[in-house]
């Protein structure tokens, strides 16, 4: 369903739209009274093999706490679909940058380099259960304004 324009749960204006995947879409919302901007990724209950296996994910997500990872801050289930509500990360995604500047200086890939070595160290020692991040490359990494991998 497109949400741009409407107000979601009276309390999301949808903006725009970040982007679309295979199984979820990505809006751009502001909080109509913080007026602080937030990411919500939709994602149809069809499109998934179980609801209660991306329930779960979700709420293992959502105990993280790391610099680079955005924090999930509400979940909703409404209308055959899980709406995800997070930081929004204003930035490009790493695809696009490497794209846009062609060859990155030695500094820097060893920069982002040792930032996306940092999240993986902590997801991989997570305990009871560590996290392997299967779907690592370019297009799923946001590098900020200030040079940050998230």
């Amino acid at each position: 369903m497109n949400l741009i324009g409407r107000i979601f749960e009276n309390k999301y204006q949808i903006l725009d739209v970040l982007g679309r995947g295979g199984m979820s879409t990505v809006y751009l919302a502001k909080d109509i009274k913080l007026q602080k901007l937030w990411a919500i990724k939709e994602v149809s209950v069809s499109t998934i093999n179980s609801k209660s296996n991306l329930m779960a994910e979700t709420n293992i997500l959502k105990k993280l706490d790391h610099p680079a990872l955005p924090r999930i801050v509400d979940i909703i289930n409404k209308n055959d679909s899980i709406y995800i509500v997070l930081d929004y990360i204003d930035g490009v995604s790493l695809d696009i940058q490497l794209q846009e500047d062609g060859i990155i200086d030695e500094k820097t890939v060893i920069d982002w380099a040792k930032q996306i070595c940092d999240v993986l160290d902590y997801l991989h020692c997570l305990k009871p259960n560590p996290i392997i991040y299967r779907d690592m490359k370019p297009g799923n990494l946001m590098l900020t304004r200030l040079g940050k991998i998230k």
